[in-house]
This record gives C-alpha cells, sequence and structure tokens, in this order.
C-alpha cells in the first residue's frame, strides 16, 4: 500500500488541508488503482495495467470515469487512483466529471500518468491522405465537405501554422469610417460596428469570399468578421455582426488582415481550408516531408469539463490531475463573427470547471488550445494550480471567476491557487488573451509563475469600472517573473493591469520586464479605471514602453519600495485627475536614461509623493513636471527625496541589487530579493524558460 504525506496549501491566506492517496484524514485507507492504456478496452475491470484474458486495463478516461462510479455505487469507501499508461487518448467530445464522480477528503480519487509516461489527451484529429498538387499538398476531407466538420488551427509535427494571410506579414489599414447608422425611431447616429472604408486592392470578391474571416485589431481587444457584402465603387466592406468596438474609435487607422482565402495561400507554413470543396491546402514549411509529417486539425471544442452547480449546492469535489497532457482544441467562430470587450473574455478554455472543490491540476501541460488554458468558473473555491506548462495558446494561459459578481456564497470563485506554472506563447488567435485573468473573485493566490509571450497583458486582476462595489479582493499576485508581454500587438496593456476597487490586494515581489505596446499603454503595473485600495510594494519592473507604474484613475493606493527602471517614455504616470488621493508613493527607486520622469497629470496635488530616490543617467538635473526638485518641494512634494545614483550592482545588465553603501538604502529603502520570482522545484522544472525557444 503506498502511503502519502497530507499537504497544507495557503490558499487566499487560508490553509486548505489536502489528503494524498492511501491516506485518509483519520488515517491510512485502502486504496484502489484503475490503469487506462491504449490497447486496453472498457468492457474490461481496469484492475491489471497490461491485457490478459479475460481481463486488463481500461481504454479511456470516460471508461475509467465510469469505473469509478461503479466502484462508489458498490460502497467502496477508499481513495481510487486512475493511473493513465503512455499513449495518445483521442476525444471528439469533452470529458465530463459531475458530482457523481467527486471523491472525499478521506478518499480522493486521482486521474494521474503512470511513473515516467506522457499521456496525451488529445481533441485532435491526423489528416492523411496527402498528394501533392504543384506547390500545394492537398488532402480531401468529406466531413468537411458534408458540413460535419471545420477548423481555424492546424498544427504540422506539433508546430501551429498560419492560416493564409493578406498581408504576410504586418497589417492592412482601414481607409475612413463608414456612414453612421441612424436609428430610425430617435434618429440618433452612431458610428458603424459592422462597416468601414478599405483601401483599395485590400478587399476583393474573392472565389470563397464566404469562406475568408476578416480579423480587426481594437487598440485592445481583437475581433473576427465574416463578409456580408464588398461594395466595389465606394469600398467598404460590410460583416455578418458587429464588433463590440466602433471601428476606428481607438486608433486612427485601425489594424485587419484576412484569413482562409485561396488568394492569399503564398507561404511556406500557411494553410487553407476549402469548406465548399472539403478540401485542405498546405505549402509545407522549410524541412518538412508530407510524406511522414504528422498533420492534426482539431475537433474537440473542449478536452475536460468538471460540471457542478453551484447555485442548487452541487459541487465537484477532491478530483486530483497529475502528470497528463491535454492538447489539440478549436474555438469556432460563429457565423455572426466574434468580438469581446477586453481580455478574450468571450471564450472558453481546453481544461474548465465550474463548482469544483478542492481539486487539483499539477505537473500537466496545456498545449495548442484554441482559447484559454484552464478556467475556473462560477463555484470554483479551494482549487490549486500547480506546475503545469501552458503554452501554445489560441488566448491566454489561466482564468479565474465570471465577469459578473457571484449572487451567492456558493457561485463565489474564491480562495483558488495558481503556482509555479509556466504559462507562456498566447494568443495566437485571441491576441488580447492574459497570462492568468481574475475577474470578479477573491481570496485567490497567482504566485511563483513564468508569465511570457502574450499578446496583451500578464496578469489582470479586477472587472469593475470605477468606484462600484466589487467582488474582487484580498487577491495576492506575488513572486511572479513576467516578462515580454505586448510585443507592439496590443495597447492600453500591462504586466499586471487591475481594475476596480479591491481592498486587500496585494502586488508584491513581482519582477516584470520587457512590456511593449503599439501605440500607447505598455505598462509595468497599470491600476486602470476605479483601481483603488491596492497595496504596491517589492517590485522590480524594468524596459517598458511607456512607464514603469500607470495610474488611469483610483484612489488610496500604497506604491512604496518599488523599482522602477528603463521606461522609454515617461517612467510614472498619473492619467487623470480628481477630487481624492490618487496614490502614496513613497520610497521607491525610479531610475531612467531619456530625461522623462513624470508622465500625464500632476498638476491638482491631489496624490501624496516622499522619500523616493530618484536618478537619470543622462541628465542629473531632474525636473518634475515642469518643475525644479525645489519648486516640487515649495508644493510640498518629494521633500524628503533626494536625487542620487543608488548604486545598483549593473543596472545595465538588468542586476538591481544594492550596494551596501547605497544613499536609497540609506533613505530607508530597503533591498528587495527579487531572486525567488519564477519557477522553484528541481533544477529542470525552474531552468525550463530558459532553454524553451522564444517565439520572434
Amino acid at each position: 500500500m503506498r502511503t502519502a504525506v497530507s499537504v497544507l496549501i495557503a490558499v487566499g491566506g487560508i490553509l486548505a488541508a489536502t489528503a494524498g492517496f492511501g491516506e485518509s484524514a483519520t488515517g491510512p485507507a485502502p486504496l484502489r488503482t484503475l490503469y487506462v492504456a491504449p490497447n486496453g478496452n472498457d468492457t474490461w475491470s481496469g484492475g491489471k495495467a497490461e491485457p490478459g484474458a479475460p481481463d486488463g486495463p481500461l481504454a479511456t478516461l470516460i471508461g475509467a470515469r465510469d469505473a469509478v462510479r461503479r466502484a462508489k455505487a458498490a460502497g467502496e469507501a477508499g481513495p481510487i487512483r486512475v493511473v493513465v499508461r503512455d499513449g495518445v487518448y483521442p476525444i471528439t467530445e469533452p470529458i465530463v466529471f459531475g458530482p457523481e464522480d467527486s471523491g472525499s477528503l478521506k478518499a480522493p480519487i486521482g486521474y494521474e500518468a503512470e511513473a515516467g509516461a506522457k499521456p496525451v489527451i488529445s481533441g485532435g484529429r491526423i489528416v492523411a491522405g496527402w498528394k501533392q498538387e504543384g506547390k500545394f499538398w492537398t488532402a480531401d476531407l468529406p466531413d468537411v465537405k458534408a458540413g460535419k466538420w471545420s477548423f481555424s488551427a492546424l498544427w504540422v509535427n506539433g508546430k501551429r501554422r498560419t492560416p493564409a494571410r493578406s498581408p504576410n506579414e504586418g497589417f492592412f489599414m482601414t481607409a475612413a469610417k463608414a456612414p453612421a447608422v441612424k436609428d430610425t425611431a430617435t434618429g440618433k447616429e452612431t458610428p458603424s460596428t459592422t462597416s468601414f472604408e478599405y483601401a483599395p486592392g485590400d478587399l476583393k470578391k474573392w472565389e470563397d469570399l464566404d469562406g475568408a474571416l476578416v480579423v480587426v485589431l481594437h487598440s485592445w481587444e481583437t475581433s473576427f468578421h465574416h463578409v456580408a457584402s464588398l461594395d466595389d465603387d465606394k469600398h467598404i466592406v460590410t460583416f455578418t455582426g458587429p464588433a463590440v468596438w466602433p471601428f476606428m474609435q481607438w486608433e486612427p487607422k485601425q489594424r485587419y488582415f484576412v484569413q482562409n482565402t485561396f488568394e492569399g495561400l503564398d507561404q511556406p507554413g500557411e494553410w487553407y481550408l476549402n469548406q465548399k470543396q472539403g478540401k485542405l491546402y498546405y505549402i509545407p514549411a522549410e524541412g518538412e516531408d508530407m510524406a511522414h509529417a504528422e498533420v492534426i486539425a482539431p475537433v474537440a471544442q473542449q478536452l475536460v469539463l468538471l460540471q457542478g452547480s453551484p447555485a442548487e449546492g452541487k459541487f465537484v469535489e477532491h478530483l486530483n490531475f497529475k502528470g497528463l497532457r491535454f492538447a489539440y482544441s478549436e474555438f469556432a467562430i460563429p457565423a455572426k463573427g466574434y468580438s469581446d470587450p477586453q481580455a478574450a473574455v468571450g471564450t472558453t478554455a481546453a481544461f474548465q470547471a465550474t463548482g469544483a472543490r478542492r481539486c487539483l491540476v499539477e505537473n500537466c501541460e496545456v498545449a495548442h488550445v484554441g482559447a484559454y488554458g484552464l478556467w475556473l468558473r462560477a463555484g470554483c473555491q479551494d482549487n490549486r494550480v500547480a506546475h503545469n506548462e501552458m503554452r501554445d495558446l489560441g488566448a491566454g494561459g489561466v482564468r479565474i471567476g465570471e465577469p459578473a459578481s457571484p449572487k451567492t456564497p456558493n457561485e463565489a470563485a474564491d480562495r483558488n491557487v495558481v503556482d509555479n506554472n509556466f504559462l507562456h506563447d498566447g494568443g495566437h488567435t485571441f491576441l488580447s488573451g492574459v497570462g492568468v485573468f481574475i475577474a470578479r473573485c477573491s481570496w485567490n493566490t497567482v504566485s511563483h509563475n513564468e508569465i511570457s509571450d502574450f499578446g496583451y497583458t500578464g496578469v489582470s486582476v479586477g472587472w469593475s469600472w470605477g468606484y462600484d462595489p466589487s467582488s474582487a479582493n484580498h487577491n495576492l499576485i506575488e513572486y511572479n517573473h513576467i516578462h515580454h508581454i505586448g510585443a507592439g500587438g496590443m495597447s492600453d496593456m500591462g504586466g499586471i493591469y487591475t481594475l476596480g476597487v479591491a481592498p486587500g490586494t496585494v502586488l508584491r515581489y513581482n519582477l516584470i520586464h520587457d512590456i511593449s505596446s503599439v501605440l500607447y499603454g505598455g505598462w509595468g503595473i497599470y491600476p486602470d479605471e476605479g483601481s483603488s485600495n491596492l497595496l504596491i510594494e517589492n517590485n522590480v519592473v524594468y524596459n517598458t514602453n511607456t512607464g514603469g507604474f500607470h495610474q488611469h484613475y483610483g484612489r488610496d493606493n500604497w506604491v512604496r519600495n518599488n523599482i522602477f527602471a528603463f521606461s522609454r517614455e515617461g517612467q510614472v504616470i498619473r492619467s487623470r485627475e480628481e477630487e481624492h488621493i490618487s496614490f502614496y508613493f513613497e520610497r521607491n527607486i525610479v531610475y531612467f536614461n531619456n530625461g522623462k520622469l513624470l508622465g500625464s497629470n500632476w498638476k491638482n496635488g491631489n496624490f501624496w509623493i516622499d522619500g523616493n530616490c530618484y536618478w537619470d543617467t543622462s541628465n542629473p538635473a531632474i525636473t518634475f513636471s515642469g518643475a525644479s526638485l525645489d519648486e516640487w518641494r515649495a508644493r510640498g512634494k518629494d521633500v524628503r527625496s533626494i536625487i542620487a545614483d543608488p548604486k545598483f550592482e549593473n543596472a545595465e545588465q538588468q542586476d538591481f541589487r544594492l550596494k551596501a553603501d547605497s544613499p536609497a538604502i540609506a533613505l530607508g529603502f530597503v533591498p528587495i530579493d527579487i531572486s525567488g520570482a519564477g519557477l522553484y522545484g528541481d533544477k529542470a522544472w525552474v531552468e525550463t524558460p530558459w532553454k524553451t525557444p522564444r517565439p520572434k
């Protein structure tokens, strides 16, 4: 009998006990082990790892789930461990676990990889039967022609390939707004959300215009459109459905591109699907041999669902998933197109839970998926997502909570932990996807994660605008390494982004760097509309586009003992001026090289700023929103602050440790040990990000 030690998990400041397999809260309990293998059979018991007449392993996770149900119905009280052997387990629909599949504290139920194995739960289908037609390779897909299958992503030898794209690099730019839309009842005119004027030649009446997808970037969001009509004379395109944001509202010329036209299929690594013909076209990338290539297209929209009903008090509890790989899922664009206000909030996730409690996802991988990797929805409480890698994501990594406040305590998504995960290479379809996205929920912890290469924001906390009461409070964001966010694709984004009133929320010991935007808003830490009652301390932020710290508007935020360095524009930004204290900015080091310290609006004085160390390597004669230090002090600002070299070990090489004789220490700055930011554990795991090629 295997024994395990109970683990105490810190969840948003509360300790939740999780018993390991083979040990209950009161002592050892009988452990039953079931096996799943590719050469198994769901009519067998699953009690044996190898087939041997008349019994053997089960063949699928659904078969294992059903076997667990039978065991529970037979009164088996002990914990059950389902061991999944190496291999690929294809599915076409998500595997659903309901309240009846729950374990308990004394008898948890686990689905885990066999030691040394990496079993794959795959929602993809292998595309075979390739033949060469000139520079193209083609495959006939009868299910596509029959309308039974469609897909918007393709992988060749495990690499995501590009839907035929026009232009190949960069974007088309809108020429002008379409005529405003007039409400026949009120006579009021509003900007169009369904049409815009395009430059001659950018859009054409292609042979398969119905199959084309127009992808439009709206500063911090992406919308997807099918074409309803093209007016060749006026150069107006009209779509089958609206975008959330009017076209050209946020950018003077709006960026867009076109996918999936045969005429756009002109580059190695591009593919095109003709739905009417049921035919897939592909131009191989350099070095690909289509005679031996593994080509996979997604079938399943999602891979795993934990499906409780928290409003009714029905939960999925004490399920553990360990060492499994979840790969290949689709997110279909509806006939009316797709648009959302921000953060790809309208998408789903490959692994999705509603009403899950005290469940664990550990040491798993989620890859090659159409939207988010994992989502803990309404009613998910006291769960742990730890030591996972999520990569090649259509949108973002992990979501917690809903965009609406919970109606009852049972429906709140609280006290969940996202710890020690490597979340990277996202936003392939929905550029606005977020590394970790916390909506209207509280007491969650996001810690020690490595988050990189997302198109919009690293960590987003809160989902309410302005000063209305919020159900997002006491969230803890600490010791995360957040870097290479934005890549010049989106605007109005940050390494960490917050929204709304958030008492008790803390952002600390995060290492944030290389945050870039296309027009504006590549900020390190960004409290946006109404962000209030935050504690922001002991973070190190450098190499940002438009500021290490920016507050749009909010109240009573404490920003203390942080390092903000090397923003390419202003270093500290304050936008909206209000009649209350915006923030308290004290005991920070601000280090830069471009003569730009404070950006935007600092006129009304409703902020408290003091005890900071400022240093500009390009010019020590620093000005404060146009004022000298003496003039600034005369206004009661930075009275105890100094202009002095803080004496970093090597700021140019991003070594922001302070030397012992630093004047900042003498001023009261407490040196920040940022070495704990990012992954922890065994050496191979900690070094995974260093050894993983980053996207260009």
